[in-house]
């Protein structure tokens, strides 16, 4: 087991550390230079499809040694909190880390998360076991955050950027490396079978903690590091995905460094990254709203316009990107998306519409054109505020509104089941006392209006008509309605959301990280179809299916990016010149010459700032003589501070033992 540095850093170390993850961000040097690449940029590239390196990690074996520690070491609930704490930490977290962590095995951190998972399925199920599956659950996420820590802490440099990638992207299979017996007996691990170098089906340990909403794990600095580097596209990989449209797996590459230097010019890989992905379909969307103002305010009932047929076609390439999203990584995660619950929507609002005027169209009535396009007029509160969505999906209240939307549903639709018996009663009543009166009964429409506005406090009719129901029955039941609904539900739903919206603003930083994590995952696509935009991959979708099954694999590989490159040349010219001037930082450093943050020109708005020296003091580094001078002060000052330490653990300390500070020589002076 690998020794642990010494918690107590020096400053000098403290500040080699700092330069060293500077140096994670800035351009690829001289020593990548000899690294092998191939035409898309890949660093470490050796051939077209590589293998699995790590096929040969016991991760069955793993995920049941986790299972039997934590079981044996968590008998009584905790909150998170608390095993957070000094007490637990020492005795528990501490030894546990030490214990699992093996840097030759990256499957560890899967695994944690994989138990996890399973902690928090039992918990649902086995209720009267109080929270302590919970809390073995959070143990795990501790576990694993902080195993993820000395990843990081151990491999500073760009290497160690690569590694904490394979630890969170690389796709593992919870029946690695299992006995044959269990293979045999287990039904899903029985017909599980291994194509391609052994990359179907595998899960991600990113992936993990997204759907168990590992929130403290993904807001941990090293698993961000890694999300930065993927969403920029610094680190590049094939995921791997769970139905594919179109799928060309010629090439899987594994995870490697991006080099744009090295890359082709019309690269069309590019066009996944998840960044680069966000502000085409930002882009498309916003195409996608202007088609559709355009049609509602040009609509026309009696006939199709060039406007419409357009939106048509268009929105339904826009669709089927959106249902190719689903199928790459799962409702599950898809639904983890800030405004999956608005394209969802658009999508249904979409299909009725276009189902209502295909059908207008071939039976030439009107009247259901007109009702299609009314029905396409509801989609105008979900296109509106998806701009905003995208465009501030780091945003607090959007974050807690996504959050809220899903509580308000889930507890209407429970409240409207448990009301729909106060409907039927008091339906029933009126079939009975309107005939003797001579007068129609209210039907089902008229008492749900009634029970609406009770609900909602908008107006009393539905009391005062009681007594048309029933004399005493009929006041009884909708007063009872009103207790229930206006008073009692609608107490609990502001609590709920009150609750809801506490606990996202006082781990806002976890949400907000939590939210960048699902969509840079979601964002890296395997699926051949997302190199075609809409509405392209519709043709796409028609010419290339059928190809792949009457070509070979590198012959469809080579018309796919064929394709790819010309339908998108002048987005791929664009992407790769700002990729080769600002992916990486360019380190324009010069041994032994001071270092200029930031320029100053005329044009510098600090330099009329009051406050402007504040800035300005840390824009240029101090000269190489002060740097010497404070590294001698800070070899005292750490003296010092080892002295200190050491007369604290032994427990001979006083105010006045500590020698006093030696600043410099005019300081004694003065």
């Amino acid at each position: 087991m690998p020794q642990r540095p010494n918690a107590h850093r020096t400053i000098s170390e403290a500040l080699q550390a700092a330069r060293e993850r500077e140096e994670q961000e800035t351009l690829l040097g001289d020593d990548e230079e000899r690294a092998i690449a191939d035409n898309e940029g890949c660093l470490h590239l050796t051939e077209s499809f590589s293998r699995n390196p790590h096929s040969h990690l016991l991760v069955y074996k793993t995920i049941h040694r986790i299972r039997r520690i934590i079981l044996a070491s968590i008998d009584d609930p905790y909150t998170l909190e608390q095993l957070q704490g000094p007490r637990i930490n020492v005795a528990l977290v501490r030894p546990l880390v030490d214990r699992l962590y093996d840097r030759d095995d990256i499957s560890v951190v899967y695994c944690l998360l994989v138990n996890r998972t399973q902690f928090i399925r039992d918990q649902s199920y086995q209720a009267h076991h109080q929270t302590v599956n919970i809390t073995r659950a959070a143990l795990c996420e501790l576990l694993a955050t902080r195993i993820l820590r000395r990843f990081h802490e151990d491999n500073p440099t760009r290497q160690g950027l690569l590694l904490l990638a394979n630890v969170l992207v690389s796709g593992f299979e919870p029946f690695q490396n299992a006995p044959d017996q269990v293979i045999e007996d287990s039904g899903y691990a029985k017909h599980f079978s291994q194509n391609r170098g052994g990359y179907e089906r595998k899960v991600t340990a990113l992936e993990i903690a997204i759907i168990s909403e590992s929130k403290t794990f993904l807001s941990s600095t090293a698993c961000q590091k890694v999300v930065e580097a993927v969403y920029t596209g610094r680190i590049v990989y094939t995921p791997t995905s769970f139905i594919d449209l179109i799928p060309d797996h010629y090439k899987h590459k594994s995870i490697t460094l991006y080099d744009p230097r090295k890359a082709s010019i019309l690269n069309q890989y590019r066009m996944i990254v998840p960044r680069t992905r966000n502000y085409i379909e930002i882009f498309h969307f916003v195409i996608l709203l202007f088609l559709y103002t355009v049609t509602m305010v040009l609509r026309d009932y009696d006939r199709v316009s060039g406007w419409e047929i357009t939106f048509i076609i268009y929105t339904a390439g826009w669709v089927l990107d959106e249902i190719s999203s689903v199928l790459e990584h799962g409702w599950h995660v898809h639904m983890q998306n800030l405004w999956s619950f608005l394209d969802i929507t658009f999508v249904f609002i979409y299909s009725v519409y276009l189902g209502l005027r295909i059908r207008g169209w071939t039976t030439n009535d009107i009247e259901l054109g007109r009702q299609a396009l009314d029905v396409l007029a509801c989609a105008a509160p979900i296109v509106f505020p998806r701009i905003a969505f995208n465009v501030m999906p780091e945003n607090l209240l959007f974050i807690s509104l996504r959050a809220m939307m899903s509580d308000f549903i889930a507890l209407t639709m429970l409240a409207v089941w448990c009301f729909g018996g106060f409907l039927l009663a008091m339906r029933w009543l009126s079939t009975w006392a309107n005939p003797h009166k001579g007068e129609a009964p209210p039907d089902a429409t008229t008492i749900s209006k009634w029970m609406l506005w009770i609900w909602f406090g908008l107006d009393g009719t539905g009391v005062q008509r009681s007594v048309e129901l029933h004399l005493i029955l009929g006041p009884v039941l909708m007063i009872t309605f009103a207790f229930l609904g206006n008073t009692l539900f609608l107490t609990i739903l502001v609590s709920m959301l009150t609750n809801t919206f506490s606990k996202i603003v006082g781990d806002a930083t976890a949400e907000i990280q939590f939210r960048r994590a699902v969509l840079t995952f979601e964002g890296v696509k395997s699926d051949a179809i997302f190199a075609y935009r809409p509405p392209f991959n519709i043709l796409a979708c028609i010419i290339l299916i059928p190809l792949r099954f009457v070509l070979s694999p590198r012959w469809f590989h080579k018309i796919h990016i064929t394709a790819a490159r010309v339908l998108n040349f002048p987005l791929l010219l664009i992407i790769n010149w700002y990729e080769r001037r600002y992916l990486w930082k360019i380190n324009k450093k010069v041994p032994g010459a001071p270092i200029k943050r930031n320029k100053s020109s005329f044009f510098n708005f600090n330099n009329f700032s009051v406050h402007g020296d504040i800035q300005a003091v840390f824009d240029v580094e101090p000269p190489q003589t002060i740097v010497e001078e404070l590294e001698d002060e800070d070899v005292l000052d750490e003296d010092v501070l080892d002295m200190g330490m050491a007369r604290k653990r032994s427990g001979n300390i006083s105010p006045g033992s500590l020698p006093r500070r030696r600043w410099s020589s005019v300081a004694d002076d003065e």
